[in-house]
């Protein structure tokens, strides 16, 4: 029998409690202190007052907490005194049917991780779509974590004690998250697509107008048209345009949208979650015959990344007017221009200019993306209010000195080119970190026909500065530029740069982030501001409409570009509450 948050809310302290039996192994102390906080406006809601009351509570009783799980395929299951919960849970993976083979690699891999770190390895073997990790799944990830520092492991440890106490409160309220589950499984079928080369090896790769990108456009276009878009079309640069029609002609409308090319070895979510989200929202929205005082466009963007040719954000450029005519004439790998690769796609590379959107006819951009970062999976939330996405500066520079003998030349005496770039890079870390939500990085070190025992005389380097306002921006690009000069004078060598791009800060308009703000907190989800580092469609589209983007935990750490990414169909399934929200308030103001 099923439970719900008014029964949970009403009982008498035993009561609640023997509600949430189970929750967290042989710790009924977590719900216990979590229950003073009723009453709970949401299931998710009462997930996190679980989460403070394990992180306030200190490191001593979540170790305990995590020596009182037992091992997976281990002594207590084998001997059957695993609870009723981990029985279910350890046999949904098949841990209880594994091969002779299989038990003892698992054996051996909790010997290890016991004697290095202290404690049981904890995996969430239901997974992130709740239904089970298979058996080569888990093994790979318990490798990949033996390799990981003890705090690190005792922090993911926690987290997967958190997500096997929210698909266990799920089944306890009978709580199916049922549109992140419809669009967890949309990203798996839009991933069978990649480009040769890398399908073969396993991996996701959709680069710009190739076969696997074209596929993709097209399964979008169907899945669009099985949502109940009113219109569905790909356009000049291969754009894939959704519109759900206003209750009047003349209405505005709210333009929504993300990427669907990827990186090579890519994640499933980096762009697509932003597709899917407001694609589901319309589904449910022509399900239920409903109509709302504006247009919904949604938008795949077809190209973000950059990956074939050196033309980033060129879907969303495309609609602000800013298409460069000479990105037409670059080559790919194999000398193939844009422009042939549009004609070879049925493009009309004559039509791009038609497809700028007029700014007086929006009434802004959202954007939903995973956030590619740690911060919220650290913090145990699953949702962030992005308040600007940080603008950003990149050279590409050499340091030239002279190349000499390694061992005739006295130290006193060089003039080393990796030396002054290792200085560079330690000081780039030094002044990046002393402002709030700046970073910087040097990307590439090369040391052209380098020997061991050469004294360098060429470095080429990269920089990458980046922060949430442009003066803070400028500022760290002046102090690490003199820096250089500095290093340069005092070692005797030479420098030059080049500018490879320049990217201004993109804050989120200030009613716009509050339509967020206010759709987060009525899911009962703490608020948690925070910049982007990472650049995003909304860049483009702020500079013709107002623009705020809504951030989705990451798990493994919020890792990004890895095939590594993932998102819960939970925190999915919140995005889309968020989403929704979002659009009723939008439809009454």
């Amino acid at each position: 029998m099923t439970v719900t948050l008014e029964q949970l809310n009403a009982a008498t302290p035993d009561a609640a409690l023997q509600m949430l039996d189970g929750l967290y192994e042989h710790s009924p102390w977590i719900a216990q202190q979590a229950l003073t906080r009723r009453p709970f406006a949401s299931l998710a809601q009462l997930k996190h007052a679980m989460v403070r009351v394990l992180e306030d509570a200190g490191i001593e009783p979540q170790l305990a907490l995590i020596r009182a799980h037992p091992e997976l395929a281990g002594k207590a299951m084998v001997s059957k005194r695993l609870t009723a919960e981990s029985t279910n849970e350890q046999s949904k993976a098949g841990l209880t049917e594994c091969t002779p083979d299989e038990f003892a690699r698992i054996q051996q891999l909790n010997a290890d991780y016991n004697r290095k770190f202290g404690f049981p390895f904890i995996l969430a073997v239901r997974g992130p779509r709740g239904t089970g990790l298979n058996k080569g799944e888990i093994i790979a990830t318990f490798e990949r974590r033996l390799q990981g520092h003890p705090d690190y492991e005792r922090r993911e440890c926690l987290r997967n004690i958190h997500r096997i106490a929210e698909i266990r409160l799920n089944d306890k309220f009978g709580h199916v998250p049922t549109l992140g589950h419809d669009v967890w499984d949309w990203h798996e079928a839009l991933a069978q697509f990649s480009d040769p080369g890398f399908a073969e090896e396993g991996q996701l790769t959709v680069t710009y107008l190739t076969e696997a990108h074209r596929a993709c456009a097209r399964l979008i276009s169907e899945q669009m048209r099985a949502c109940g878009f009113d219109e569905v079309s790909t356009d000049a640069v291969g754009n894939v345009v959704g519109r759900y029609h206003a209750t009047t002609h003349d209405a505005k409308t709210l333009l929504t949208g993300s990427h669907y090319d990827t990186v090579r070895n890519a994640g499933k979510y980096d762009g697509r979650l932003g597709i899917y989200v407001p694609m589901v929202c319309v589904r449910e929205l022509a399900r239920a015959g409903k109509r709302l005082p504006f247009h919904l466009e949604v938008v795949g963007f077809a190209e973000e990344e950059g990956q074939r040719y050196k033309a980033t954000f060129l879907g969303s450029g495309a609609l602000t007017g800013d298409f460069k005519a000479e990105w037409l004439d670059q080559k790919d790998a194999d000398g193939i221009t844009m422009r042939q690769a549009m004609v070879q796609a049925g493009m009309c590379v004559e039509d791009i200019a038609a497809i700028r959107r007029e700014p007086s006819r929006y009434l802004g951009f959202v954007e939903v993306h995973i956030e590619q970062g740690p911060v919220l999976n650290e913090l145990d939330l699953p949702l962030g209010i992005v308040t600007s996405i940080n603008g950003s500066v990149r050279y590409v520079g050499t340091i030239r000195g002279m190349a000499s003998h390694a061992g005739t030349t006295p130290m006193d005496r060089r003039s080393d080119a990796a030396a002054a770039a290792a200085e560079l890079v330690l000081y780039v870390e030094r002044r990046a970190a002393q402002d709030q939500d700046s970073v910087g990085t040097v990307g590439m070190l090369q040391v052209p026909n380098g020997s061991i025992n050469v004294v360098p005389g060429t470095c080429h380097f990269s920089l990458d500065l980046r922060a949430p306002l442009n003066a803070q921006r400028d500022a760290l690009e002046a102090d690490v530029l003199a820096e250089l000069q500095a290093i340069c004078t005092r070692r005797g060598v030479h420098h030059s740069l080049e500018l490879t791009e320049r990217a201004s800060a993109a804050p989120s308009a200030p009613a716009w982030q509050q339509r967020w703000e206010q759709a987060v907190q009525a899911l009962g989800v703490p608020l948690h501001r925070m910049t982007s580092g990472a650049g995003h469609d909304a860049m483009k589209l702020h500079t013709v409409m107002p623009q705020a983007m809504l951030f989705v935990r990451g798990l493994n750490a919020g890792i990004s570009h890895n095939p590594l990414e993932s998102s819960t169909s939970d925190d999915i399934q919140l995005a889309i509450e968020a989403f929704q929200h979002l659009l009723q308030h939008l439809a009454t103001e």
